[in-house]
């Protein structure tokens, strides 16, 4: 079982959560954070520090953010650790409350690539 961050993250990329991780499980993409679920170990410090209420338990994710899961999973092998807080994107505040970013966010590639360039690595 593991946190994971969802689509309120996408575009805000607040990082109140980074500092609290005592194992560095997050992830850094060029609009969202994510959890690397091997290194998670379900304390649940960063949750109430996400000012867009971006991570949950896998066990509670609405059915619509289960997805989630996996995503958080594949973009943590490819999107490097962020161990510091910095300042959110500039536009954060305005993408705070807005809903359905899942198109919005960078970064992705396809599964089979992630997996070409992790045998790779």
């Amino acid at each position: 079982m593991t946190h994971v961050v969802t689509e309120a993250c996408i575009k805000c990329k607040y990082t109140d959560c980074v500092d609290l991780c005592p194992v560095d499980a997050f992830r850094e993409g060029p609009n969202m954070l994510v959890i690397d679920p091997e290194s998670c170990i379900d304390c649940a410090l960063c949750v109430p520090d996400c000012p867009v209420d971006a991570i949950f338990h896998e066990v509670d994710l609405a059915p619509s953010l289960s997805d989630y899961v996996e995503l958080n999973a594949t973009l943590a092998q490819v999107w490097p650790p962020i161990i510091e807080v910095h300042a959110a994107l500039p536009d954060a505040d305005q993408w705070a409350g807005v809903e359905a970013k899942r198109h919005l966010l960078e970064g992705v590639r396809a599964p089979d690539k992630v997996a070409q360039e992790h045998d790779q690595g």
